[in-house]
Order: C-alpha cells, then structure tokens, then sequence
C-alpha cells in the first residue's frame, strides 16, 4: 500500500470518528450557545431549547418611573427610578420533551402567563431555527381576562457573533375596555429582536413589536426595549430599558401607554443543567 493511500485511508477514519461527535454536539441543547445565550431577549422570546428535564429561572424587573419626567436632578433624586415602584416578573421554564419547552411567568399586576414553545426546525439542517409558540395570560391570577396568542419564532445565527429574530405573533382579548370586546379586540405583531455580542460574555440586544393589525389604541405604542448584558456561567445578568412593562405576550402585544416614556429595569436569569 502506497504513503498517498495510507494517506487518504487514516484521513478518511478521521472524518468518520468526527462526524459522529460533531452530530452528537449539534444535538446537545445543553452545550452554550454562544450568539444565544438566553431564552429571551428584554422580552420577546429566542429559539434556544432547555435539554429534556432541564430548567430555567427569570427575574424580571420594570421600575415605573418614566426616566423623561421632571428634569435631571429630579432623576438622580429618585437615583433613576430606583427608589420608586417597579412591576416584577418571576419565571419558570421546563423541558418536557426533546425540544419542547413549557412555563408559566407571573407578574406583580397579578398576570400570570402559562407558555410552551416547541423547536420544530433547526438552523443546522434548515438554515433556520423555527419554533412554534402557544401562550395564554389571564389576570387577577388567571381567574379573569384571559388573551391567548400564537405564534412563530424564526431566527438565525451567525457563527458565535450574534443572532436575528422574525416573531409574528397573533394574541386575542388585547382591548383593555370592555365595551369593546367585540370590535378590534385582538393584535398580530411581528417581533424583531437580535443579539451581539461585543465582547466574550458581553452582549448587546434590541427588540421592537409593531402592531401590525387588530387593536390599535389611540395613544399607545409598540413594544420596544434595548439593552446590555454579561453572561456568567449559567446566569446571564441584563440592564435594559424599554417603553412598556410588557413581559408577557399579552402586555406585549398591548405596547407601552405612552410616547416618549422609556423605563429602567434588568432581567436575571438562572440555567438548572
């Protein structure tokens, strides 16, 4: 046997001894996912999976002073909002089956939102991360007003540098009033988020909701917050600034109150694998 076919035979064992651990990591939803290191970006959720029986925590938090009123001292008196109230948010998350996940948020206005979201097609084999999304908030602690929505998440990665989202979303029962709960009483928007990430475990992040149909209240605005986060080990801590409180599909899809007010807040979130 010649050097060139001795050659070619170890680097072809090569080949065949990689490619199964390359497959086996691909499969591996518990491995770090570097451009996607979260569940969410601010609000809107991400394509990442929790491994079968694996869990996830969250902390939401929005203070309620809008950072516009009053002038600067005003601001640095109230030390940027966080000596006022705030409306928090506690998540848990579990991986039920193979890329399917389940979870219910609650916030302190006493919404509690129940999800599930299963990754039906991933970048890997079809260039895309494509997960369908299912959710349902109900107030007064889920006893009241119940808006329930679906959805699809579409994202893509590029390599371990950032990570793009397309999220059309239809939630029903978005109208505050009652006296209209006939009549424009749904919205679909289409979520559009991404994540950067600037330095090793250091990112930057944007979502905005457009309504694109459905409930359009008068002074309202679509949901937009962004910003900056450090990822350590299996927390990812973030600051984050945004023009609503919206941490459910529901508050979302409603948008913030007001033009012009923007909040402080961050998120904190806990990885159990």
């Amino acid at each position: 046997m010649t050097r060139t076919s001795l050659t070619l035979l170890a680097a072809a064992a090569f080949a065949l001894s990689v490619a199964p651990q390359a497959q086996a990591q691909e499969d591996n939803p518990a491995l770090l996912r570097l451009a996607e290191p979260d569940f969410t970006l601010a609000a809107l959720p991400t394509s990442l999976r929790v491994p079968l029986f694996g869990s996830a925590f969250r902390v939401t938090h929005r203070f309620t002073r809008p950072l516009g009123a009053g002038d600067f001292s005003d601001l640095l008196e109230d030390f940027f909002g966080l000596d006022t109230g705030a409306q928090i948010g506690l998540e848990y998350r579990f991986g039920i089956v193979p890329n399917g996940q389940i979870g219910v948020h609650r916030t302190a206005d006493k919404t509690i939102e129940v999800f599930a979201q299963y990754l039906a097609f991933r970048q890997e084999r079809a260039l895309l991360d494509i997960s369908a999304l299912l959710t349902i908030d109900g107030t007064n602690n889920f006893r009241d007003s119940y808006s329930p929505g679906i959805g699809a998440i579409v994202s893509h990665r590029f390599g371990d540098v950032a990570a793009v989202y397309l999220e059309p979303v239809w939630v029903n029962n978005t109208n505050p009033d009652p006296a209209a709960l006939v009549d424009h009483n749904d919205t679909f928007i289409i979520g559009l988020g991404a994540r950067v990430r600037v330095r090793p475990t250091v990112y930057l992040v944007g979502e905005f909701a457009p309504k694109v149909a459905g409930h359009q209240p008068d002074e309202g605005v679509p949901h937009g917050s962004f910003a900056l986060e450090k990822r350590a080990g299996g927390h990812v801590f973030q600051l984050n600034f945004s023009n609503s409180f919206g941490t459910t599909m529901g508050q979302i899809a409603r948008g913030g109150a007001r033009s012009g007010d923007w909040y402080l807040g961050f998120n904190i979130s806990r990885k159990f694998y």
